[in-house]
């Protein structure tokens, strides 16, 4: 039976688990919930995601909902994969910074996100509130450090291999030039999104996930 996702590109949080469905080669089909029509709102959706948010993945009668539960069932779908160690010390180490990226480099990018991407893509507003990107910009500066200290002498997150971890942290950098993400003092965090963007499943997912026009402007 075929995976179903319900995504919004070009959200992160989209982006993350369509990247790495590309790059485990997963048979999943995308089904587009366009939150600028307020699709996340409809009785049907809803009663798959009751947040009214996206992603949520489909398979079967398994109805899951939050990104990163969705990243893990997908690797778990390919358990020779060495995204989702097997090892426990070294799958809890992808955990944790999976749990780090919701609670500290989500919110602090989501705010450039949303000041400079979401509102003039949603609600057609071009004036960011710069009382919310000061507080943004603290917020940033300060995962940001913890985030490029950790990637010092690593190829990737958690050491030398890709993993989930990669995939939840990096997804938002994609927006960094547009949504102005204040990243110039941090080399290892640009090298780092550099060695994901050269991925083929990274390439191809940034194809599917084209920002509109209205956005990009």
């Amino acid at each position: 039976m075929t995976i179903e996702l319900y995504v919004f590109p070009p959200s992160p949080r989209a982006f993350k688990v369509m990247a790495l469905a590309n790059h485990l080669g997963l048979d999943c089909a995308l089904r587009m919930i366009d939150l600028r029509k307020g699709e996340q709102k409809a009785p049907q959706y809803a009663a798959l995601n009751p947040n009214m948010r996206m992603p949520t993945l489909k398979d079967g009668d398994l109805v899951l909902w939050e990104s990163n539960a969705i990243l893990q069932y997908l690797a778990l779908r390919r358990p020779d994969s060495s995204v989702f160690p097997a090892d426990e010390r070294a799958r809890l180490d992808v955990t944790r910074w999976q749990f780090w990226e919701l609670a500290h480099w989500d919110p602090a990018c989501a705010v450039f996100a949303f000041e400079y991407v979401a509102k003039p893509l949603l609600f057609g507003k071009s004036e960011p509130d710069q009382a919310a990107l000061a507080k943004g910009t603290e917020a940033f500066h300060r995962a940001a450090k913890v985030l490029d200290g950790q990637l010092a002498g690593r190829k990737f997150v958690t050491g030398d291999n890709l993993t989930l971890a990669d995939f939840s942290l990096g997804a938002a950098l994609n927006l960094a030039e547009i949504a102005h993400f204040p990243v110039e003092p941090y080399g290892e965090i640009q090298r780092w999104h550099g060695t994901l963007r050269a991925l083929p499943a990274w390439q191809k997912t940034l194809a599917q996930c084209a920002l509109p026009a209205a956005a990009a402007a």
